[in-house]
This record gives structure tokens, C-alpha cells and sequence, in this order.
């Protein structure tokens, strides 16, 4: 079977990002974010998604992170919306619980090609280190977009804003990889009633 791989990237006035993922892969991962805290979640979708996953970014983290943030999730979005084909013999939904000590978030994933990110988290703390809680919206918010795929994100309880941070993360990796994952009963049928995605 051919491996699931795209190479995308993206030039702006505040970001250069090259992104390159291989849904089919072990988890190998490489970040140069500029962003360190960004770097550590996106290896958790990296292991916890068995997707390897290489990002490079320059951006005006000097103004601050938002925008390296942002568009470190759209590139990455546009690149798993390529790397995914026609979606034939897909499971298409995928969901996950991942608990860290105190904290625990369920995700939920549809490859439904309709953009819609809705996100529940009261994080205990406005930063963690230099990271701005809020871009963990903007992150998602970004892939959502450019993927084309609904995402329910609930975090349901935490008092360290890292581990919630980090449970959001690491279930997104497992929702993503098994909506990714062919359904053998699905082999070359698209798993929707319209005949798309």
C-alpha cells in the first residue's frame, strides 16, 4: 500500500512554514518552531498519532507567538488534507480519552471535508512558560479550516493548564489516526452517504 504523504508550505509577510507528514508512518518527528511548547504538543500528535510529522517555521515571534502558531496549524491542516487522498476506505470518525494525572480531554474527528472546530477548556492559567494558552484555540482553529474536518475538543477537568494542554493534544493525535485508518469491511468505499467528502 502506497504510504499517505504530503509536502506543504506556506510564505507569508509574518511566517515561512515547510511542513511534511506521512499519515502511515511510526511517529518520527522533527520541529523548529521557534515555539517550544508548540514543538512538545506537536510531538504528542506526532507518537500518540503514529504520524510522521516534520515542521520548520520562521515567523515574527518577536511581536509574539500567535502568528507561527497559527499557521504552523493551517500548514499543517493543508498538508493532512493532501496526504489523505480521496478519503476512500477511510473509518472517518475517530475519538479518543487520554488522562494526564489530574487532567483528561476526549476528542472527537470527522473527515466530514466541512470545517467546524468546537472547543471546551477552562485552563487553570492564562500561560504556560511564554505559551499563551489562547493559541491552543488558534492552533486547532488553523487545521480545522484548511483539513476540512469537524473537531469537538472537550477538556473536562485539570488544575495545571500543561497537563490539560497536553491531554487535548495527545488525544487529537489518537482521534486523527483512527479516523485516518482504513477500515478493512470500507475497502475502496467512501464512507459517506453523498458520495464524498
Amino acid at each position: 500500500m502506497t504510504q499517505r504523504k504530503a509536502k506543504v508550505s506556506r510564505d507569508t509577510l509574518e511566517t515561512q512554514i515547510s511542513v511534511e507528514v506521512n499519515i502511515d508512518g511510526t511517529g518520527q518527528a522533527s520541529f523548529e518552531t521557534g515555539v517550544p511548547f508548540l514543538d512538545h504538543m506537536l510531538d504528542q500528535i506526532a507518537r500518540h498519532g503514529l504520524i510522521d510529522l516534520t515542521v520548520k517555521a520562521k515567523g515574527d515571534t518577536e511581536i509574539d507567538d500567535h502568528h507561527t502558531v497559527e499557521d504552523v496549524g493551517i500548514t499543517i491542516g493543508q498538508a493532512f488534507k493532501q496526504a489523505l487522498g480521496d478519503k476512500k476506505g477511510i473509518r472517518r470518525y475517530g475519538h479518543a480519552y487520554v488522562p494526564l494525572d489530574e487532567a483528561l480531554s476526549r476528542v472527537v474527528v470527522d473527515f466530514s471535508g466541512r470545517p467546524g472546530l468546537e472547543m471546551f477548556a477552562d485552563f487553570s492559567r492564562p500561560k504556560v512558560g511564554d505559551f499563551d494558552v489562547d493559541l491552543t484555540y488558534e492552533f486547532f482553529q488553523g487545521f480545522v479550516n484548511h483539513a476540512g474536518i469537524s473537531l469537538h475538543i472537550d477538556n473536562f477537568r485539570g488544575n495545571n493548564a500543561h497537563h490539560q494542554i497536553e491531554t487535548i493534544f495527545k488525544a487529537f493525535g489518537r482521534a486523527l489516526r483512527m479516523a485516518a485508518e482504513f477500515d478493512p469491511r470500507m475497502a475502496g468505499v467512501m464512507p459517506s452517504t453523498k458520495g464524498s467528502l
